[in-house]
């Protein structure tokens, strides 16, 4: 109830500032989408839709940040939304706080920061995707129903043994 707005308003505030910011941010972006974008078209041909342009991949990637944050503060399909705000923060912490790639001392040290920071945000957010709301995941239910079914199936029988002997014992000819 609380965590998941505390996530989403970091993620919110820094997709805002990448839209206020596009054009400073685009060149850095450029180095991931440079990479990303042809490999994504080699590997799915029809997504020609996916533009080149890094400054409109950063507005995309803010846009997409956004609308999937406030689905995951107001509880609205949170693990959908905290699974995408994870794959779009991935290349975002990539682009955005390369600190190995910094000679100044104090910028690396500044990036380095924000770099481990998006990682902690990357962690929550994988918690959340896999949050059930303190129902029983997928696993465990598949896990349950085969033990339910081998109990159900052994009581069936013990019942179907009970019903033959009451038979047996009722019958004429037994």
């Amino acid at each position: 109830m609380i965590a998941r707005p505390l996530i989403a308003a970091g993620i919110i505030y820094g997709a805002q500032t990448a839209l206020r910011n596009t054009e400073a941010l685009a060149p850095k972006a450029a180095k991931v989408t440079d990479k990303v974008v042809p490999a994504a078209k080699r590997v799915v041909p029809q997504a020609g839709f996916i533009p080149d342009d890094p400054a409109t991949l950063v507005r995309i990637n803010a846009g997409v940040q956004i609308v999937a944050a406030l689905a995951l503060a107001t509880g609205r399909a949170p693990r959908l939304s905290s699974t995408v705000l994870t794959a779009s923060l991935v290349p975002t912490t990539i682009a955005g706080h390369a600190f190995w790639a910094e000679s100044d001392p104090a910028a690396k040290q500044a990036q380095t920061m924000l770099f481990f920071k998006n990682l902690s945000m990357i962690g929550g957010l994988l918690v959340a995707s896999g949050d059930t709301e303190g129902r029983p995941g997928v696993a465990w239910r598949t896990k349950h129903a085969g033990k339910d079914a081998r109990r159900e199936a052994k009581h069936l029988a013990a019942s179907a043994k009970q019903e033959a002997r009451l038979v047996r014992a009722k019958s004429p000819i037994g």
